[in-house]
């Protein structure tokens, strides 16, 4: 198959799987033109790759696991990404919780004022809520 070919079963663009190959994660053979080929295990492979990144993991994890021979070195490899994801998601929830208190509030449009004040209120009192804490400091965003 042709890397337009592969490209369009995808709904990829060429330059995607000429970049993916530059990172190591795709090795096509070339025939006698020098033109990329690719067979069944390389449509396996952008599966593979297409499927962890909707996961959230970046192109330079999905290459250590799949060089990772090593199940041990695959797990912590894992274990790191669940650890950052459940940091996202933590921050996540703090901005829709922020945000929904927001929403509920009928002052004006100073919700900074009372909404904002109350999320704020671990950051008044040192406490942190995570890495950005939902981007927002006494209801600023910033």
């Amino acid at each position: 198959m042709s890397i337009g070919a592969l490209a369009e079963r995808f709904g990829l663009a060429t330059h995607v799987l000429r970049h993916w190959e530059a990172m190591g994660l795709l090795t096509p053979v070339r025939d006698a033109a020098g033109r990329r080929r690719y067979g069944s295990a390389d449509l396996t492979r952008v599966a593979v790759i297409l499927r962890a990144k909707e996961a959230g993991l970046s192109l330079r994890s999905i290459r250590s696991l799949t060089a990772a021979g090593d199940p041990a070195r695959r797990r912590d490899i894992l274990s790191a990404e669940a650890e950052a994801l459940r940091s996202r998601i933590a921050a996540a929830q703090a901005s829709l919780d922020l945000i929904e208190c927001a929403l509920g509030c009928d002052h004006d449009g100073r919700w900074s004022a009372r909404a904002g004040v109350a999320h704020s209120g671990d950051r008044a009192a040192g406490r942190s809520r995570g890495r950005r804490d939902a981007g927002f400091r006494a209801g600023v965003r910033r």
